[in-house]
């Protein structure tokens, strides 16, 4: 009774891990299908490295989420740890971030090319997050040094009232 919910987020993942294999087995079945037998007069050697491009989207996330998803036991062989909660923001999230938006670019670029420009969203994603990080560490360190005049009035009459307070708690 006490691993139950161990028990029901490794099943959980297992079905989660299970769907995303199958999204990732139908795009390139498709792609493959589609563009190797009824645009075979157009696919080119770019298209075979749009495949392996798309191949490798798809395994390095899948492979990172399927370590995140799988349970830990104990030397009995006993469930300790369902694994991580699939539902979860984070790194977690970006990952099928990545899985979602190659398998679009994947289907999509059947039927034309300018659809691998949606690739650009991965980096300028990316790019977006890293200067928020960045930006709220540099602000962080030149608050103080910044302080307008009726900011410091205002923290100055607070000081008052504060030491004002606390003499008139004393007598």
């Amino acid at each position: 009774m006490a691993n139950q919910g161990a028990k029901k987020r490794k099943e959980e993942n297992s079905r989660h891990m299970t769907k995303l294999l199958r999204l990732i087995i139908a795009c390139n079945v498709i792609y493959v299908l589609v563009r190797m037998l009824f645009f075979y007069s157009t696919f080119t050697w770019k298209h075979w490295i749009g495949l392996l491009l798309t191949t490798a989207a798809y395994v390095i996330p899948y492979r990172q989420l399927a370590s995140m998803a799988k349970p830990a036991y104990n030397d009995d062989g006993e469930l300790l740890d369902g694994g991580f909660d699939m539902s979860t923001g984070g790194v977690c999230g970006y990952l099928h971030d990545v899985i979602y938006i190659t398998s679009f670019v994947q289907i999509m670029s059947i039927i034309s090319e300018k659809f691998w420009y949606m690739y650009l969203v991965i980096p300028a994603f990316a790019g977006y997050k890293i200067f928020g990080l960045t930006r709220g560490f540099l602000s962080q360190s030149s608050e103080g040094a910044t302080e307008d005049e009726k900011t410091r009035k205002k923290r100055e009459n607070g000081e008052e009232g504060f030491k004002s307070q606390n003499h008139e708690d004393k007598d």
